[in-house]
């Protein structure tokens, strides 16, 4: 009884397995019942709710799973802390100058998300980003604070650059950052036949770089931005207008998901002399924008790993404020404005993909014999005597042993000199020495490396109700990592090891890399399905995963809950926006549902009058047709 106690698995084992408390930063956690709960409002609130009641509230309103449940409090909560933390290093510095947080809508460009952060970003002045012509229509119509900018970068046409001046003369902060040479011509001559003074920024061309996945950004050869040289020639055709003036910030960026804070302090020393030159250049300048990179601790290691972080939003404020006020004091040049483009570290938690499991393929191998008859091939014979051998001291070897035979033994199939029957035993027996060594490798300090991936290779693959490239593409593109555990029974110990398979028919559509503080796991520890309902959760994919998601097999935007919570854990406001049907995904493409309908009603009816079916059947056929073009693109139940 003694040892049953000390060996009992609570929910605080859950915890510390799946990493919760390292990577969810306190706005989720697992109650002693075993389920996760979120704190909407940061880990300080009281207020928390179970993710399983929300689930039960998604039922209520009639959103089957898949469901992304997004957090409105949440975004609150980002926005205060990063505006909180340089409000801080700020005054702990004496900075002379402000900061101005700034939304990328690029981000994630949902309606409700980008709304909340223009709501709760008012009290800090936080602004947008926009990208496009489309993403400046919508920062425009709601961006209402006029001391918050609205960042114009990306190729910029006749009518981008219009609505940017219309707007800057209406009140709105609109600032035109030139990202190619040929945009000053252009931005020049509408300002001037709109009778408008322009705010101009260059982003310039570093030479630092980010590291990891987004390397690219930063560089000679980014993708945006001006060289040295190009940034002489602005300014000498500025200077030649006697529009210098106009010329107010500089801007650049480093990367998306910087994850070492010496890359972020080394290119913010490069961008600050390109700053001082501006400024003796005569510039008006006033403004820095370092773009985005403050990074998310997706694993929770809490290191420059490309899927962590080695500094907190706070360390982070006050490098990039001791940074810019060191370098500029040296030259005595006046402190600017810091502008920060923290999509990803604003975004990210707010959002959490749940999905219930379909099926369960377990990795078993069936029964082998105590013996085999003495008719029995040589090499399966001496394959069966590895399996009885081995141990723990010689399971390197009977490994090696084992898929020495097993070739062998298919050799010997390939040629005719065994049968099937013969051929399925030894890969039978071959799969329990598998078995048997990994559960020998489980737990110790060492494993030689051939033994590493055998967990991976006996893993069950538990088949969930979503699509990879629909709701976290990142991982299928760039092998971006997410935090996944399921969100109840977590006062149960999990003894199934796992990967995870979508609906998808594509060989793609899996996870089988999972966060760890150590390194990348191959397999994921869950419980034993028992064919009741088994909820999962993919956290943090509040970033970048909405927007660019594709629809493939067809399977479109899953259904979303975008919930307010009040201090008593209840739904205070709630969106529910269904996921798309069949038929819109049909029309996407470029279909015709209602004459795919009739197509399928004329070939019933003749099917009926030839005989083939009858007339109940067809009315049956015709309306599960109908029923399913109207349905949701994922499994119903």
């Amino acid at each position: 009884m003694k040892h049953e106690a000390l060996t009992r698995w609570t929910a605080e084992n859950s915890a510390d397995l799946y990493g919760i408390r390292n990577w969810g930063q306190g706005y989720f956690d697992v109650t002693p019942g075993g389920e996760v709960i979120v704190r909407p409002n940061g880990p300080k609130s009281p207020t928390e709710v179970s993710l399983m009641h929300l689930i039960d509230e998604c039922h209520s309103r009639g959103l089957d799973m898949p469901v992304l449940l997004r957090f409105s409090n949440i975004l609150a909560s980002r926005i205060k802390e990063i505006n909180e933390s340089f409000r801080w290093a700020i005054f702990d510095a004496a900075y002379q100058g402000q900061y101005r947080g700034v939304f990328p809508i690029k981000v994630n460009q949902q309606d409700e998300v980008v709304r909340d952060i223009a709501e709760y970003g008012r009290e800090y002045h936080h602004g947008l980003e926009a990208g496009s012509k489309a993403e400046l229509i919508a920062a425009l119509a709601l961006m209402k604070d006029p001391d918050a900018f609205v960042i114009c970068n990306g190729y910029k046409d006749e009518e981008f650059v219009d609505l940017a001046l219309q707007a800057l003369k209406m009140g709105t902060r609109t600032v035109l950052v030139i990202e190619m040479p040929s945009e000053l011509d252009l931005i020049v001559e509408r300002a001037e036949r709109l009778k408008v003074r322009p705010v101009v920024g260059i982003r310039a061309k570093l030479s630092s770089r980010a590291g990891g996945h987004w390397d690219s950004s930063g560089g000679d050869r980014s993708k945006f931005g001006l060289d040295a040289s190009q940034i002489i020639a602005v300014v000498d055709g500025l200077r030649q207008r006697k529009m210098l003036d106009c010329l107010q910030m500089l801007h650049y960026h480093l990367g998306s998901q910087v994850s070492d804070i010496r890359r972020v302090r080394n290119a913010l020393r490069e961008a600050c002399r390109f700053y001082v030159e501006l400024v003796r250049e005569g510039a008006g300048m006033g403004i820095l924008n370092m773009g985005g990179g403050l990074a998310v601790d997706y694993d929770g290691s809490h290191t420059n790993f490309a899927c962590s972080t080695n500094y907190s939003t706070a360390e982070y404020a006050s490098v990039v404020v001791e940074t810019v006020m060191n370098t500029l004091d040296e030259c005595g040049v006046p402190h600017p404005t810091i502008v920060t483009e923290s999509g990803r570290a604003t975004a990210a938690h707010h959002s959490v993909l749940i999905f219930n499991i379909l099926d369960v393929r377990r990795f078993e191998p069936l029964r082998i014999p105590e013996k085999l008859s003495s008719d029995s091939h040589e090499m399966l014979q001496n394959l069966m005597e590895v399996c009885h051998s081995l141990s723990p001291r010689n399971m390197q070897e009977a490994y090696h042993d084992a898929v020495y035979y097993r070739d062998e033994l298919r050799t010997l199939f390939l040629h005719g000199n065994i049968s099937l029957r013969e051929r399925s035993l030894a890969e039978t027996i071959f799969w329990h020495v598998v078995c048997k060594v990994s559960e020998m490798t489980r737990g110790r300090k060492y494993t030689p490396d051939e033994l590493e991936g055998l967990d991976a290779a006996t893993a069950d693959v538990y088949y969930g109700n979503f699509s990879v490239f629909q709701s976290i593409p990142d991982f299928w593109a760039i092998d971006q990592l997410f935090p996944i555990m399921p969100i109840h029974r977590l006062n149960q110990r999990p003894t199934r090891k796992a990967v995870l398979a979508d609906i998808t028919c594509d060989s793609d559509g899996k996870i089988d890399k999972f966060i760890d503080l150590h390194d990348v796991k191959h397999v994921l520890p869950l419980h034993e399905w028992d064919g009741r309902e088994y909820y999962m959760g993919i956290f943090l994919t509040g970033a970048y995963q909405e927007t660019i998601g594709d629809m493939h097999n067809l399977l479109g935007n899953t259904n979303v809950l975008h919930v307010r919570i009040d201090e008593k854990g209840r739904i205070d406001e709630a969106t529910q926006i269904k996921g798309d049907r069949v038929d819109e995904i049909l029309e996407y493409m470029e279909y015709s549902p209602n004459a795919m309908v009739d197509t399928i009603k004329a070939r019933a009816e003749k099917a009926a009058k030839n005989g083939l079916i009858t007339h109940r059947e067809k009315n049956a056929f015709v309306k599960a047709y109908k029923v399913g073009i109207r349905g949701y693109t994922y499994f119903e139940q």
